[in-house]
């Protein structure tokens, strides 16, 4: 996380020359964020963070020589505190869902407003995943392989290691639904969900909200076009 008073750094990494110059302009004009340097693929893309040490990487996911993905998985692995924010041409990419799953902190068609950039970039910044609930839904149903289907009649599967309200958290997470409609749909206070999530996250081994919702899918705890979560089905759990 950028610190009090510093400017943002980022890495854009995206091969073509006019679409990396093209979002240096856009953060030209924020005073509060740097461009601190360009790459034209996924190599030289680690090779500058290791050297520049960005707070973020702005990474096109299809790249020559070393592509987005394993570029994000490379940098996650050895500098966490590096975030990736992926960047795709496709709203439906199955790539993304790899960049997801490697490690990045969000992602981003690039038909995006320049306003748009700059607060996903802060948002990352920040600790938080930078992609629209809805949108991350409709990737990994699209993408991520899921178990076979459960039996007629057959609950869906749950950790033994969380609370009924953990999976509850986790369930609604998976289908699309933000804190705030989180805490709607369970009546509980946005903090309770946020403590929620964190628990989640420590129990599950992600790193943020995109990889619990990819585990999610791929143990099957949901499955494309589930569209209730629990509280709409059944009597709230106790938290």
């Amino acid at each position: 996380m950028t610190e009090p008073n510093s400017p943002l750094t980022v890495l854009i990494a995206d091969d073509q020359p006019l679409v990396r110059r093209g979002l240096a302009l856009i953060f030209h004009a924020d005073p509060g964020v740097r461009v601190v340097g360009e790459a034209g693929d996924g190599r030289e893309a680690v090779d500058l963070a290791r050297k520049l040490r960005p707070d973020v990487v702005l990474m096109d996911i299809r790249m020559p020589h070393l592509d987005g993905v394993e570029a994000t998985a490379r940098l996650t692995a050895e500098l966490p505190e590096c975030r990736v924010l992926a960047l795709s041409t496709f709203d439906m990419d199955e790539y993304v869902v790899g960049a997801l799953r490697a490690g990045a902190a969000g992602f981003l068609p690039k038909d995006v407003s320049p306003e748009e950039l700059v607060a996903a970039v802060r948002t990352v910044d920040a600790g938080e995943a930078a992609v629209a609930p809805r949108l991350l839904t409709r990737l990994i149903s699209a993408y991520v392989t899921t178990p076979p289907p459960r039996p007629t009649g057959t609950a869906p599967r749950t950790r033994p290691d969380l609370t009924a309200r953990e999976t509850d958290v986790w369930t609604l997470m998976a289908r699309g639904y933000d804190n705030t409609e989180i805490s709607e749909a369970l009546s509980i206070s946005p903090s309770t969900v946020k403590n929620h999530v964190t628990a989640l996250f420590a129990k599950l081994g992600t790193r943020d909200r995109a990889q619990a919702v990819i585990a999610a899918y791929e143990t099957g705890l949901v499955r494309p076009g589930e569209a209730a979560g629990p509280a709409e089905d059944r009597s709230p759990s106790g938290v």
